[in-house]
């Protein structure tokens, strides 16, 4: 309960993950929330980034299994007009596939809504705008009323982030896309160029890929998802080669054009790339411009990113921000974290302050890589005191089973101690292995502990308990 005496009023800008999980926690505590969201509860995560998009790769995953079965022995034939077996084409319907994806983000978002309503929250659609650290104007867009003035105890900021646009390869919603813009797809592109090799460029290119577009990758770095571990990265490289992908490495994209019946880009050496469209995948930038931030007295980033500590407090005492708008890792579980613990500080009750070393992240290529804690990187050059044991996917019985050989188990653990602080998944639903990895981290169980946990028979969680296995601390 609230420490507080009286009702507290809370009012969050953005419905996004963090402002609907904190709604839900400040409602829980009997504050008197109201939520100003402007598209709809969910916001951009749920309408046209994070459902739509893994809804999209799911399907892509499904294609590539229907390809990929002929060597479990499954075959597919139709009866042709002789009466023969005709090996039929995989297609996708892609105006079918975004429909339903869309379909799926828009009912989310009215579960989300009527679990606020529920919970007691004033949702209220209009975009809003600090006035003060502790009034907030929301404008309507009703006839005859320009905004209200919503008075507050507490202020917590959830607006999220937009994708990064440049000037010489503006977005127009048919041929040059942002990654919001490829649901109005009728078909499957001939040859997406995907500009942009980070998770969003990889994910899509994957996606893509396996629905049959042929696919060509610019990346400026060296190899694909230079921010991951680099074992991780090479095996999605190698399987992105394999499917017939083409990688532009260390080639930066200077322009992109509209031709008659596609697109150009030009890279900067002077080559150019044609395809039927491009995909631009060159980050995002805070939706934190223009609404009274900085008037407020609200300290942001260079980069525009609200400056916020472990609870998610702003410098200001009653502002708080969550989510892709803070500089906090860019993640929508991390922002559902946020907004709950910024509502628990907030309203006086017990709070743990958000450790960002123990977030689990997922990239949902194919196979998946999913990460905890401390990397390989930071271990071998001693930044953190630990050890490393690989185990290969393709030694593991259910892998072999299921026809998967790309991928690996990596676990970390502390010298001497024997501690889990990290590890990589490289593998299907690598994004639901890791939970056990994280799980070991956030409790600092040892691999001991790890490995004494008795896992199914055949199960890919297996490679993890035989890691473990394999850091067994020799008792003296």
């Amino acid at each position: 309960m609230s420490v507080f005496q009286g009702q507290q009023r809370v009012v969050i800008v953005g419905g996004g993950p963090g402002g609907y999980e904190a709604a839900l926690a400040g409602a829980q505590q009997g504050a008197d929330v109201t939520l100003v969201e402007r598209v709809g509860v969910g916001g951009s995560a749920v309408l046209t980034d994070v459902v739509p998009s893994k809804s999209l790769i799911a399907t892509a995953e499904s294609a590539a299994a229907i390809r990929d079965a002929s060597g479990l022995g499954v075959q597919f034939y139709a009866r042709g007009e002789s009466g023969r077996p005709s090996r039929p084409e995989v297609a996708v319907n892609l105006r079918a596939v975004n429909r339903r994806l869309l379909a799926l983000a828009a009912q989310q978002s009215l579960d989300m809504t009527a679990d606020l309503e529920r919970a007691g929250v004033h949702i209220v659609q209009g975009e809003g705008h600090l006035l003060s650290p502790t009034q907030v104007a929301v404008s309507t867009g009703r006839k005859g009323a320009d905004f209200d003035e919503l008075d507050a105890d507490t202020i917590v900021i959830s607006v999220g982030a937009s994708p990064r646009m440049l000037p010489s390869a503006m977005p127009d919603g048919e041929r040059i896309l942002t990654w919001t813009q490829l649901y109005g797809l009728a078909d499957v592109p001939e040859h997406l160029i995907v500009v942009g090799s980070g998770v969003t460029g990889a994910e899509f290119a994957s996606a893509y890929s396996n629905m049959g577009s042929k696919v060509t990758l610019v990346s400026s770095r060296d190899q694909v998802l230079p921010g991951e571990d680099a074992d991780a990265a090479a095996v999605i490289e190698e399987v992105f080669i394999r499917q017939g992908m083409t990688l532009l490495a260390k080639s930066r994209a200077e322009s992109v054009a509209r031709t008659d019946d596609g697109v150009v880009v030009t890279l900067s050496d002077g080559r150019t790339v044609e395809g039927s469209h491009c995909l631009m995948a060159v980050g995002s930038v805070p939706n934190t411009s223009g609404i009274g931030l900085q008037e407020a007295g609200v300290q942001l980033t260079d980069s525009g990113h609200i400056l916020v500590n472990r609870v998610a407090r702003t410098n200001l005492p009653s502002v708080y921000a969550v989510g892709d708008c803070s500089n906090a890792l860019p993640l929508a579980s991390v922002a559902s974290m946020q907004g709950r613990t910024a509502m628990f500080h907030a309203l006086g009750d017990a709070v743990n302050p958000i450790s960002m070393r123990t977030v689990a992240s997922n990239i949902f290529t194919q196979p998946e890589i999913a990460t905890v804690g401390w990397t390989a990187k930071e271990i071998e050059e001693g930044i953190a005191q630990g050890e490393i044991h690989t185990v290969q996917l393709s030694t593991n019985p259910r892998a072999k089973m299921m026809g998967f050989e790309d991928g690996f188990v990596k676990l970390f653990a502390r010298t001497g101690s024997g501690t889990v602080i990290g590890g990589v998944v490289v593998a299907p639903k690598a994004s639901e292995l890791i939970y056990p990895i994280a799980m070991a981290a956030e409790h600092r169980l040892t691999v001991d502990m790890v490995a004494r946990v008795f896992p199914v028979y055949p199960s890919l969680t297996g490679s993890i308990a035989d890691a473990a296995r394999a850091m067994h601390r020799v008792t003296e």
